[in-house]
């Protein structure tokens, strides 16, 4: 296997809270899909909490974990962000988001307890989540005649494939989702099979 076809995120919003010296420390997880999910989750929750005084978050996007971005939201740069990414890096987790909530409370913690302070609060929301493990599947349509549909069914039956739409008519069409590690012994066994058509739709 060329690649790690599988990946861990979180199964729903959790939240973790730090204080320290006055100043409290709420932490936001989401499971996220996309870059575009982050900025209406920002702009709630400093709706929710327009008292405080920091927004700073961190996400890592996609199933090989390479897109990733953090914001230190006004704290001195490297204190706030980074800390939040690197929970997200030693736990492995990806498609998610964790926004931390500051309000300051009087008493300046300094560079080291900055980083300590975001660094808890979001071990904290990602202790109290439930971390899945998710496959990364392709998703394929296969087009065939009625005639042929027990040697698919059959396969798929074999294959474990899931079934995410059907419909059979003299000509069928199955839409079906095969994880990445299968791909290829799942590719070649439809080949064996005559008159069957595949069509890639899109990877998720």
């Amino acid at each position: 296997m060329l690649f790690d076809d599988s990946y861990k995120t979180i199964s729903g919003k959790t939240e973790g809270i730090f204080r320290d010296k006055g100043s409290k420390f709420i932490a936001y997880a989401y499971p996220i899909r996309s870059e575009e999910e982050v900025k209406p989750i920002i702009t709630s929750l400093k709706y929710e909490h327009n008292k405080a005084n920091h927004f700073c978050y961190a996400y890592r996007l996609t199933p090989d974990r390479s897109v990733f971005r953090v914001s230190d939201d006004g704290e001195p740069s490297g204190t706030a962000g980074r800390p939040i990414l690197n929970c997200l890096l030693s736990e492995d987790l990806t498609n998610i988001l964790i926004v931390v909530v500051r309000y300051f409370g009087g008493t300046l913690l300094g560079v080291p307890g900055l980083i300590n302070a975001y660094k808890s609060a979001s071990l904290e929301a990602i202790k109290t989540s439930d971390v899945i493990t998710k496959t990364v599947n392709d998703i394929y349509e296969a087009y065939f005649e009625y005639l042929h549909m027990n040697d698919v069914m059959k396969l798929v039956k074999d294959e474990q494939l899931e079934v995410l739409g059907q419909h059979f008519d003299t000509n069928c069409i199955l839409k079906f989702e095969v994880r990445k590690a299968q791909l290829n012994p799942v590719l070649t066994k439809f080949d064996k099979i005559d008159g069957v058509r595949l069509k890639y739709l899109h990877t998720n």
